[in-house]
């Protein structure tokens, strides 16, 4: 036997029931983008690299990014998020586009990762984005969205949280802590890792970056400040926003969260599990100068991502997947014999035209066998044609789950199935 030529490390496969999956998130996803008001929009699938270089950060464009040459030379990348490519479509046409703007996406992504639970090389994501207003209410508005969402599938407060910090604050806290600028992008990298690090380890690094005992003392205090929101008037905007809103028992203040991509400079967020291990299931956040930094005027934005790998496992811990029901609302055309082949095809072209989801069976079988087909598949209603329904006009309609079956004029039956399709439905 010849060996399975294996897939790419860290990528994907949909089998039927997991592309079910997706394409459900897919729709629950526009659902809420289109009910605050969004377009769904999306960028190139390659990327130069220098797209990323200057406002990602090192580890994305070093470590997590696939590079390689095109044939004229030039470094290109697989996208490894969106939001730089959004800066770059807003600023090519910033004068014919109508702010504020709201857009949305989802598709791929690609990061060069070490692949473990909740966390591949390949994945879909979810990126939403309000640019062209500056204000703590347009900021809320993008954490209102993820608590709708979570709130849409089923996600309860009390299972998953957004948590909400602001930059700036933290910011204003280091400078009095008399941490100079340099060392600020630093910091902030740090206190991103502090849940991902030993405390040893953590401390370690402080000191290596050239901070003194007493301002790692003052970091940890900041860190575990719960009510230091309360210094920001924004934060405190967001939030009275946030319950105007209807979302805020999915939200709560947080100073660790940071968010390590360099090109925030306000509110930054993430949702995570409440009674989770350790990993975010969306984040975003607030920037000033990213449409500036591809080469268009200043605008400022606000937007998250999120990826369906973290979310697909949140909905499978909570029992929170679609029961699939792909074939539920489908009939299965039976095949008696050879003579009535040609009859239950027409049947079945005359199904499809009336919108009516239909599977005719392929190949000359016994009746019991395409039953059975139809049950593992989870088909509810099988037609069936045979020599004395032929012969009057009639055709029968079984009702597989409940074993029964009912003889009709093929004139009236398109009716009886759409009738017995929806007291299906509802079950």
């Amino acid at each position: 036997m010849k060996t399975l030529i294996q897939q790419v490390k860290g990528t994907r496969e949909f089998y039927p029931s997991q592309m079910e999956i997706r394409r459900w998130l897919y729709s629950k996803i526009e659902e809420v983008s289109i009910r605050y008001g969004y377009q769904e929009y999306d960028g190139p699938f390659l990327e130069k690299i220098e797209l990323y270089a200057a406002k990602s950060g090192e580890e994305l464009v070093k470590e997590q990014a696939f590079v390689f040459p095109d044939r004229g030379g030039d470094l290109i990348t697989l996208r490894p998020e969106l939001t730089p490519s959004l800066a770059r479509m807003v600023a090519e046409k910033q004068n014919e586009l109508v702010y504020p703007i709201r857009w949305w996406s989802f598709g791929p992504f690609w990061r060069y990762e070490r692949p473990q639970k909740g966390r591949t090389r390949e994945f879909f994501q979810w990126n939403i984005d309000l640019i062209g207003a500056d204000s703590p209410e347009a900021d809320a508005e993008l954490v209102a969205i993820c608590a709708s969402f979570l709130r849409t599938i089923g996600i309860t407060p009390d299972q998953v949280k957004i948590l909400v910090n602001h930059r700036k604050l933290v910011d204003q806290e280091l400078f009095a802590l008399g941490i100079e600028s340099d060392l600020k992008k630093e910091v902030f990298h740090l206190i991103d890792r502090h849940e991902k690090m030993k405390k040893e380890d953590w401390e370690s690094s402080a000191k290596e970056m050239g901070l003194t005992q007493q301002q790692i003392v003052g970091v940890v205090e900041i860190m575990q400040d719960k009510e230091l929101w309360r210094k920001s008037p924004e934060l405190i905007r967001v939030f009275s926003a946030l319950e105007s809103l209807g979302v805020s028992e999915y939200v709560a203040y947080d100073p660790k969260i940071i968010r390590g991509l360099d090109y925030y400079t306000g509110i930054v967020f993430e949702a995570w599990d409440v009674g989770g291990d350790g990993r975010a299931a969306l984040g975003g956040g607030h920037y000033d100068n990213l449409v500036g930094d591809v080469g268009g005027k200043p605008l400022a934005g606000v937007g998250f991502a999120m990826g369906d790998v973290m979310i697909t496992l949140l909905l499978e811990k909570y029992n929170k997947l679609p029961v699939s029901s792909q074939y539920k609302d489908c009939v299965l055309v039976t095949v008696f014999d050879e003579s009535l082949l040609t009859s239950s095809l027409t049947f079945a072209a005359e199904l499809r035209k009336n919108g009516i989801k239909t599977i005719f069976y392929p190949e000359i079988a016994k009746l019991q066998k395409q039953l059975k087909f139809a049950d593992r598949l989870g088909i509810h209603t099988a037609i069936v044609i045979g020599p004395d329904e032929e012969n009057l006009g009639n055709l029968a309609i079984k009702d597989l789950p409940h074993g029964t079956q009912e003889v009709v004029k093929r004139s009236e039956a398109i009716d009886k199935i759409k009738h017995l399709l929806a007291q299906q439905s509802r079950v």
